[in-house]
């Protein structure tokens, strides 16, 4: 049996690994040209398809019966090949609803802000609509409320982000400010690459409940292979495929103090995981052509600390690494934030007198219980563990795989 994704242009899409969880069939990337959506859907031979952009509304048309839902929204994110025809689904509107559920998010009574007007946005009106929120604002480029003169609704309960804005590789991006927004109380962003955007980092600064894309990613795919399988399964196997498919993309970021070991464990670690080690005080001399000792000699820290994060920022594009920052990468925001999108923080924690310093000149500058009081509540704000590093490293490794879930 074969299955896929029906887009114009995938790119890299988690939709297969996701589906090898759920079913024993093939499932394959169709990116297919506009101009080729009406051959394609005629003279393929798929059992089932879920539908991305720019095609969740164009395939309507080709369908010979479409769900009440799917009607209703306007927009059909999965298809099944049945005797009669292609019939159409929307499990968007599903995968919404659980994602706003585990994060504790209700939009009863609720004045709920929309980001984007396109087939995911049709979905998520729909299901906020139904969940009895108050007033459901619809916020695009162009239209009559847009982002010039969103701050009329300031007072909005919840936004949802369902445009791409955000997304990798363009990270940075930032649909709004959730400072403008002071009785947010709820924030979902249906970008799931990367796995916490900048939004739902904002939001987790300010305590606010929020969820990325990937519940919604997970959720929507289980309903839709149930639909390709012709079988019901209960929602619980979906917290658990969310669970692996986060500990399989998830970066393993390792932050503290010079010397405290976070390169031996990570090498350890990617050894054990089979995944690569980055050390990003190397990617830094690769980058400058001289070693870390030389950099700051000759053109000061403030350049090297440049180098860092430009290292950093594009290490926090990727997936399944295992990454050593150096000791003082949490003293910039923006390398703690790019390192958290895709990662799983682990402060290494190692008592002062065990601290290696040769080959270190920021070390050896200075008292080092000096900088560890600077620098403990960052190393500490910017993890998810913490993990002594007081026994060998293979007990280290342990006790970071036992946290994340690997073992």
């Amino acid at each position: 049996m074969i299955c896929g994704l029906l887009g114009g242009c995938l790119g890299h899409s988690y939709s297969p690994m996701i589906h090898e969880y759920l079913g024993d069939y093939e499932y394959d990337l169709f990116q297919v040209e506009h101009g080729r959506l009406h051959d394609f859907l005629e003279n393929t031979d798929f059992h089932g398809l879920n539908v991305t952009m720019p095609y969740k509304k164009a395939v309507i048309p080709y369908l010979s019966w479409i769900s009440p839902e799917a009607e209703r929204i306007g927009s059909v994110n999965t298809i099944v090949r049945e005797d009669d025809g292609l019939y159409g689904y929307n499990t968007d509107y599903f995968g919404f609803l659980y994602a706003a559920e585990i994060a504790g998010i209700s939009f009863w009574g609720k004045k709920v802000l929309v980001l984007g007007s396109g087939g995911a946005s049709l979905a998520v009106q729909a299901a906020v609509k139904d969940s009895a929120a108050r007033e459901v604002l619809v916020v695009s480029r162009t239209g009559e409320l847009n982002y010039s003169n969103i701050s009329q609704h300031s007072d909005a309960d919840i936004i949802v982000n369902a445009t791409p804005v955000g997304m990798c590789p363009d990270n940075d991006g930032l649909p709004v400010d959730l400072g403008d927004f002071p009785k947010c109380s709820g924030v979902i962003d249906l970008v799931y690459n990367p796995m916490r955007t900048r939004l739902v980092l904002e939001a987790e600064k300010r305590e606010i409940k929020c969820t990325g894309g990937l519940a919604m990613l997970v959720a929507q795919a289980k309903y839709a292979s149930d639909l390709f399988l012709n079988i019901h399964r209960e929602d619980d196997m979906i917290g658990d495929i969310l669970d692996d498919v986060h500990r399989e993309l998830a970066d393993i970021v390792l932050v503290g103090m010079p010397g405290c070991g976070k390169s031996s464990v990570g090498a350890h670690l990617a050894q054990r995981l089979s995944r690569t080690f980055v050390d990003t005080d190397a990617e830094v001399e690769k980058l400058a052509g001289c070693i870390v000792p030389d950099i700051i000699a000759r053109d000061g820290e403030a350049c090297f600390r440049k180098l860092e994060s430009q290292v950093i920022s594009e290490l926090s594009r990727k997936n399944s690494l295992v990454i050593a920052t150096g000791g003082g990468a949490v003293l910039e925001n923006c390398n703690v934030d790019a390192l958290r999108q895709n990662g799983m923080v682990f402060f290494i924690r190692r008592e002062l007198d065990k601290l290696a310093v040769q080959g270190r000149p920021l070390s050896m500058a200075g008292s080092l219980a000096d900088m560890y009081d600077r620098r403990r509540s960052l190393y500490e704000k910017a993890a998810d563990f913490t993990v002594d590093n007081d026994k060998t490293v293979a007990h280290t490794s342990d006790d970071i795989l036992e946290l994340g879930g690997w073992i």
